[in-house]
């Protein structure tokens, strides 16, 4: 394990720009509709359903959340960056709606800028969460070539799950959301750690083929939320004197089709179960998401909570990482980490608990596409 901060590295070269790369969200009850068409698009889904799966968006004026909190995201970087004197301009790009990541990679080409590195708003490995934003990135960087435009180098930075500026965070607010149930309840009360279900044959195979979190069940995807709720859940014991507080990672947002098996247990499923079995109380811990976007405040918020409500069961929710300083520190940390690494330096590479650090490159086999290969940007 490692656990030193690279407070000794300096400089960004070889890179001249960070771009946040995240996925984006309709601000208007109009964009719901065609931000569903981006995010589904050569599915063949019909807008009638669009419209049904967007209601989740119109109980909140059709306004996602995740572009507020990536701007808050992207002032507090480049606060960080500059307290620290690190000269880096950092750009934003989302991959389904404006700021769309091709417009942003024109204006970084436009305003010189050559070698990127990238910081995608997913902290696990698999292919929604790491190798589709390479395929963007490909897809993005094909057109401006077909435009004539300059040639750009990107490099995404690592999987940060297991970094410090991650997971303490992550540990405060679980601490935080357990002082918020009633007093009676919180010794005895349980931690539920929650991320997106996926499809089990994808979850198989996420990761790199020579990853060691790969070869256990469930692949990469699974073994590294396991990694973090683990982390969680020994600070948290060691926090609370607590140490036997049952804790379990559960699953959320599923879509698809209902014959597909999908990872669980269901969030809500979960809660049904704990009820039943006499827990006095449930925390949220939402470890598999970097903000508080809409399947954090209508999944667990709203569905979640209300189902808790039904049968009486107090719940509270983790707060995620959003803008804490911690994790734009960690984010610092990583492009000095990686600009180190390409400059051919030694590297002290920040990582807790067991699986160690990720790697810096995508490897071609990395978390396959499920439906037919497609070109990836930042893999060898």
């Amino acid at each position: 394990m490692s656990d030193a901060r690279n407070t000794s590295l300096t400089g960004a070269a070889p890179y001249d720009a960070l771009l946040l790369l995240s996925f984006g969200g309709p601000e208007a009850p109009e964009d719901v509709v065609p931000f569903l068409e981006n995010v589904t698009r050569g599915r063949g889904i019909p807008k009638e359903r669009l419209r049904e799966v967007g209601k989740h968006y119109f109980l909140f004026g059709g306004v996602s959340p995740i572009n507020e909190q990536n701007r808050e995201l992207l002032a507090a970087l480049r606060k960080d960056f500059a307290e620290h004197g690190l000269d880096l301009p950092v750009y934003w790009g989302n991959r389904n709606w404006a700021p769309y990541l091709v417009d942003t990679l024109r204006e970084l080409a436009a305003d010189g800028h050559r070698r990127i590195a990238v910081l995608a708003t997913s902290a696990y490995a698999g292919y929604s969460g790491c190798r589709q934003y390479r395929e963007n990135l490909a897809d993005a960087l094909a057109t401006l070539a077909a435009e004539g435009l300059p040639e750009l180098r990107v490099d995404k930075l690592r999987h940060f799950y297991n970094h410090p500026g991650f997971v303490e965070p992550m540990t405060e607010a679980t601490l935080a959301a357990l002082d918020r149930l009633p007093e009676e309840a919180r010794a005895g009360a349980r931690l539920a750690f929650t991320t997106h279900s996926i499809p089990d044959t994808m979850a198989e195979t996420s990761g790199a083929p020579d990853d060691p979190a790969r070869g256990r069940p469930g692949g990469a995807y699974v073994a590294q939320h396991l990694d973090v709720a683990r982390l969680v859940a020994a600070a948290v014991a060691g926090r609370t004197g607590v140490a036997d507080r049952p804790w379990e990672l559960v699953f959320q947002s599923r879509s698809g089709a209902p014959h597909v098996p999908w990872l669980e247990p269901d969030i809500c499923d979960h809660l049904e179960a704990q009820h039943a079995d006499g827990a006095p109380a449930v925390v949220m811990v939402p470890i598999g998401f970097v903000s508080d976007h809409m399947e954090v405040k209508y999944d667990l918020d709203t569905e979640a909570t209300a189902r808790a409500a039904e049968l009486g069961l107090p719940v509270a929710r983790a707060a995620t990482v959003g803008a804490d300083p911690r994790f734009t520190a960690a984010v610092r940390e990583l492009v000095l980490e990686r600009a180190a690494a390409e400059r051919g330096a030694p590297v002290s590479r920040c990582a807790l608990g067991a699986l160690g650090p990720s790697h810096d490159v995508c490897a071609v086999a990395c978390c396959p596409n499920p439906r037919a290969p497609r070109p990836a940007a930042a893999e060898h």
